[in-house]
């Protein structure tokens, strides 16, 4: 019983060190969340419709996700109202191929133009004219709101740029409270094998849990803003077009790995006292009557 109680805790040990390093290279790099506009430039390129912005800007409204389409003529002041249902599908293509839209890729902390995807931004990239990455901000700025749109539009941004702050702010806190937690159950787990203290080995095994549940709220507070973003009002300036590829890179799918193998090792960490103690109870002499 006990060699298997000290395997388990070894086991519990070694996953809860393996976490930390998949949960240390989620938080290190940039691939939580990835485009990829290739098929949408070739569509516009082939639609023969010329590009408003300059090459290699990320047109950002958020600070997060970078992909935005100009806001259609109706909704504009001054301008005419919308074309008629039979040009509805040149008139949204027209929108979308108004703005620049790039392969990116972004992470807790930075967005990046994605190595190889576009030839005229990787040569601004290496004239110096614009930057591969730019930071991603946990800090209010009313610089990102998008100008020329009317009032009561204006406030629902202010007020969805506020939201979709909260939630990056709780993803990147709860994912260090998870890292922090995690580290030290793991310092009280090695101490606690170390004396052979089956109490330590039974905290740090609660303490894997804990931070287990603080990642799990992180992780899904991330998948929350990221749909958020993507369905933010109004749709022209927040929308994506549907010939933009994008999903979940494998940073996120680190990090929840780095979740499963916290959850494991606090199991195997709680189950392993319990081994000891129903050996240390099955050989305990039972007194009766007072008889020695």
């Amino acid at each position: 019983m006990a060699a298997a109680a000290q395997a388990l805790s070894g086991c519990g040990l070694l996953l809860a060190a393996a976490a930390l390093a998949l949960l240390a290279v989620a938080i290190g790099t940039d691939s939580w969340y990835e485009t990829d506009a290739r098929r949408h430039r070739e569509r516009c390129r082939g639609f023969g419709h010329k590009r408003s912005d300059p090459p290699g800007s990320m047109s950002a409204p958020s600070s997060h996700l970078p992909l935005r389409a100009r806001p259609p003529r109706a909704l504009l002041p001054g301008r005419p109202p919308a074309p008629a249902p039979a040009a509805a599908a040149v008139a949204a293509l027209d929108s979308h191929c108004g703005r620049r839209f790039n392969s990116t890729v972004s992470g807790l902390w930075r967005r990046c133009h994605r190595a190889g995807y576009e030839p005229d931004s990787e040569e601004l990239i290496r004239k110096g004219v614009i930057q591969r990455c730019t930071a991603v901000k946990y800090h209010y700025t009313s610089s990102s709101l998008p100008r020329n749109l009317p009032i009561n539009i204006t406030n629902t941004i202010r007020q969805d740029e506020w939201h979709a702050l909260h939630l990056r702010r709780m993803t990147a806190g709860f994912i260090g409270m998870a890292v922090s937690i995690i580290l030290f159950g793991w310092i009280i787990g090695v101490l606690g094998c170390c004396k052979q203290q089956e109490l330590m080995q039974y905290v740090a095994g609660l303490l894997f849990l804990m931070g287990g549940t603080c990642c799990i709220i992180s992780l899904c507070t991330c998948v929350a803003g990221i749909n958020f973003e993507l369905s933010r009002y109004p749709r022209y300036v927040y929308g994506l077009p549907e010939d933009i590829s994008h999903g979940y890179g494998w940073s996120m799918f680190c990090a929840w790995g780095g979740l499963g193998l916290t959850l494991l090792a606090g199991f195997l960490c709680t189950l392993a006292p319990s081994l000891n103690t129903s050996r240390a109870s099955i050989q305990k002499p039972r007194q009766e009557n007072g008889a020695v």
